[in-house]
């Protein structure tokens, strides 16, 4: 089977990974990295590949499924920018570096948004001027597809139900964090829009907001419009509020020893969990299978805990225990649950081994 090395840039780290199949062959993990060609090409040089697989966040309107590199596409890609900022540059830098590397290997880029292509119309369309959506291509594009699409296929696996049928609730939950309402293996509605910054509350954003609140700070309070956004998108969320840390296992110990900064960030992150969790289940029209993902949402059992006890009306329960102990892919449903809930480890690599291998045998 073809050899794929993935490359999944952050937005401050780059996740390298060779596959064989569906076995890891090779991997190493840069925790600081800002877009710097060395780290790709010396993992090339010394494994090498039949392919190279690259994750990045935007494909926009033109990119809506995988698709091998070229001069067009790396152009469009970079158009986008300005939409996710945090991530798209990087991704870019790790295209750039694998066709320097390896110019005769092709490279295929996996973008996050296809995966949200199906949304319906009414779900895809902000109650804008129609002018502007047209000219501007507005619409609810959706992040995290790749461990979305994963997540969804592994947890009807771990549940022992029909892949590809049935309503699911993928609850992608890490620094960034989305949802996805999948119904019959077509995402019909997510939590982030336009740009990753909508939705959930997040690490350092503050997902959905009300556009009033923007104007007040310029207009009112006085606040520059570049330091408003810049705060927005990385200085809120669950870190602005704590005080204490972006991370989710700082505000928890800090709210355990009784900071009650730490312990409010925690209750507004999980009400908005629960908020958006139910406006999904609402769409599907019910729920047969919740899934966590993600490092807070592979990761945190309290997290899951809520979010469960919340949805409990629809059968949603949990194996305590179970619940507990988990940190990889496991079923803790509790023994009485009419809807399975399960922890699928995030394997971004693997869907985009997958869908690289599909781009080439097209």
């Amino acid at each position: 089977m073809m050899r794929v090395l993935t490359v999944n840039a952050g937005s401050s780290s780059l996740k390298l990974r060779v596959l064989d199949g569906d076995s890891v062959v090779a991997s190493h993990d840069v925790q600081r990295w800002d877009g710097e060609r060395e780290p790709i090409a010396e993992f090339i040089d010394e494994h090498g590949a039949d392919a190279v697989g690259h994750r990045v966040v935007h494909g926009g309107t033109e990119v809506t499924e995988p698709v091998v590199v070229d001069d067009k596409v790396l152009e469009y890609l970079d158009s986008l920018t300005d939409l996710a900022p945090l991530h798209q540059p990087r991704a870019l830098s790790g295209v750039r570096a694998a066709l320097e590397e390896a110019p005769d290997t092709p490279s295929v880029v996996c973008v996050d948004t296809a995966f949200h292509t199906t949304l319906p119309e009414a779900a895809a369309t902000y109650a804008l001027p129609r002018e502007w959506n047209r000219e501007w291509g507005i619409r609810r594009y959706g992040f995290h597809g790749l461990s979305h699409g994963f997540a969804v296929l592994r947890g009807a696996e771990l549940a022992g139900l029909e892949p590809g049928k049935g309503r699911v609730l993928s609850c992608h939950l890490g620094a960034g964090a989305s949802l996805a309402a999948v119904r019959d293996g077509r995402c019909v509605d997510t939590t982030m829009g336009f740009t990753p910054a909508e939705g959930l509350v997040m690490a350092t954003r503050c997902g959905s907001t009300d556009p009033g609140l923007v104007e007040w700070l310029i207009d009112v309070a006085g606040v520059e419009p570049g330091e408003v956004f810049e705060t927005l998108q990385k200085r809120s969320g669950i870190e602005g509020l704590s005080g204490v840390s972006a991370d989710l296992r700082d505000v928890l110990a800090a709210s355990g020893r009784g900071d009650r900064d730490a312990a409010l960030a925690f209750d507004v992150f999980t009400h908005s969990l629960v908020r958006h969790a139910g406006a999904m289940v609402a769409v599907l029209g019910g729920l047969d299978l919740l899934v966590f993902t993600g490092g807070v949402g592979e990761h945190q059992a309290p997290v899951r805990s809520s979010l469960c006890e919340a949805l409990g009306f629809l059968g949603v329960t949990l194996d305590r225990a179970r619940n507990d102990e988990v940190s990889a892919d496991a079923d803790i449903s509790g023994a009485d649950a009419e809807a399975r809930t399960v922890v699928v480890s995030a394997r971004e690599d693997l869907e985009i081994a997958r869908q690289t291998r599909a781009a080439l045998a097209a």
